[in-house]
């Protein structure tokens, strides 16, 4: 409902939902360990900022090396316990993270499926609307490959693409947009949205 001064009954958030590897950490093949994890440079401030203008922070990662054989569960809890602790220390708190364990060649027989969730379909992110009551069409996903940018479209989300235009126009590659660079401008387009910038 929405209500004669422009506001509505719909508390839905939005989200940036981001993918793991090489976007919100250091890119490496198949991390194994949790000490392999490190955050990619400058990101806590942009982070926080999204945070407090009121955006969940969501990791949904693709983690095929469980269904290789490569790590558990366990370990793969281990890592993300770690993940979240890195993101502590710089003043960020994630809502949750979703890891899609499948692979249809995996080596690991109950992991080797087609599922709903491996990227780029959209069930990791349709799951955490739905477990975080999200505003889909206001949220944002971020990943460096042209899957996470297709679970974002399919899931109704607009998408950045780290190494792109942050914006996700297509065609146009800008040299150098590192996730922090990403992430500051969609901290900075949504502070321009809400009229929440600081007079010049």
């Amino acid at each position: 409902m929405t209500h004669t001064d422009g506001t509505t009954d719909d508390s839905r958030r939005p989200a940036v939902l981001l993918d793991r590897d090489g976007t919100l950490t250091q890119h490496r093949p198949y991390p194994a360990h949790p000490d392999e994890l490190l955050l990619q440079p400058d990101i806590g401030a942009p982070l926080r900022a999204l945070q407090k203008e009121g955006f969940a922070l969501v990791v949904v990662t693709n983690q095929s090396a469980v269904a290789r054989g490569l790590l558990d569960t366990t370990v793969l809890n281990a890592m993300h316990d770690r993940l979240r602790a890195l993101l502590c220390g710089q003043g960020v708190r994630l809502d949750a993270i979703y890891a899609c364990p499948h692979h249809p060649e995996g080596t690991v027989p109950r992991y080797r499926l087609a599922c709903r969730c491996r990227k780029p379909a959209p069930g990791m992110l349709l799951q955490a609307a739905r477990d975080l009551d999200l505003d889909l069409t206001r949220s944002w996903m971020v990943g460096d490959s042209l899957c996470d940018v297709e679970a974002g479209r399919r899931a109704g989300t607009r998408t950045a693409r780290v190494g792109a235009r942050p914006d996700g126009s297509a065609g146009a590659d800008l040299a150098g947009a590192t996730t922090s660079e990403v992430l500051r401008h969609l901290a900075g387009a949504t502070r321009c949205h809400n009229g929440t910038d600081d007079p010049p």
